[in-house]
């Protein structure tokens, strides 16, 4: 099968695009996106993203992590935003579908601001937090990044008996002050450290905001290794995230056709 594909990434987080909307890929193989999305034998990327029909919203965003399983990625999303406009999709405000239910988006020059889903509330597991922000997220806070490995303490927790079979994303967050944190993230289904993950930095600035935001609205700058992202997000006194927002650049990297 010949694919035409566009590369994407969004602060460091890669993805395969593909113009699905005429259901062209619809017999793309779980096999096949894992060697697209391979670094040494594909075209390398953390996902693959193929951009669908849908009847009732403006297009679905059906995501695939690198080892083909499936799960929503805020970054994602919103690099499908972008793609979508080159598409001829209107983009200025859009709807659409994602398996964690509907979403809108606006995109502001090479900023995409996505909408989330509201979090009902943060757990504690032991003195760490657990949370979904449209996939699972387990936050450790820490005092210095650099000196962390978040590679081997995120296959430990991602792998131990409580988190192996569903899998979990492992973030751990440094606060650099009322408004700003640092963010690296082991990713499930990349099963290695990503340069950002949007849901990731999106449950960590909720956790931060559990602690050090007020009631009411919130903006918390999100500092990761391919760049920097903004969360917004309305406090409630139940402890609940309301109007909770992710916005970052989304770029186009280089398109091309492979044989697969």
């Amino acid at each position: 099968m010949e694919i035409c594909f566009h590369k994407y990434q969004g602060t460091g987080n890669d993805f395969i695009m593909i113009d699905n909307l005429n259901g062209a890929y619809d017999d793309l193989s779980i096999d096949q996106i894992i060697r697209l999305c391979d670094r040494r034998f594909g075209v390398g990327a953390d996902g693959l993203i193929l951009i669908n029909f849908h009847s009732v919203h403006d297009f679905e965003v059906d995501y695939y992590n690198s080892d083909g399983s499936k799960s929503f990625c805020g970054n994602g999303a919103r690099c499908s935003v972008a793609f979508a406009e080159t598409l001829g999709l209107n983009v200025t405000d859009v709807t659409f579908m994602a398996i964690d239910g509907a979403h809108k988006a606006y995109k502001k020059g090479a900023m995409v601001c996505l909408e989330m889903n509201d979090v009902s509330g943060i757990e504690s597991d032991g003195e760490d937090k657990v949370l979904n922000t449209g996939s699972p997220h387990y936050v450790k806070e820490v005092v210095d990044l650099t000196s962390e490995d978040v590679v081997d303490f995120g296959r430990k927790v991602r792998y131990s008996d409580k988190y192996r079979k569903e899998g979990i994303n492992v973030n751990l967050m440094q606060s650099k002050g009322s408004d700003k944190i640092g963010v690296l993230t082991y990713e499930r289904g990349v099963e290695d450290e990503t340069l950002s993950c949007g849901t990731g930095a999106t449950a960590c600035a909720l956790v931060h905001g559990m602690s050090a935001g007020s009631i009411g609205e919130n903006e918390v700058f999100v500092e990761v290794k391919g760049g920097e992202l903004l969360v917004a997000f309305e406090k409630k006194t139940d402890g609940s995230f309301r109007k909770v927002t992710l916005t970052g650049p989304a770029e186009f990297v280089f398109s091309g056709k492979i044989v697969v």
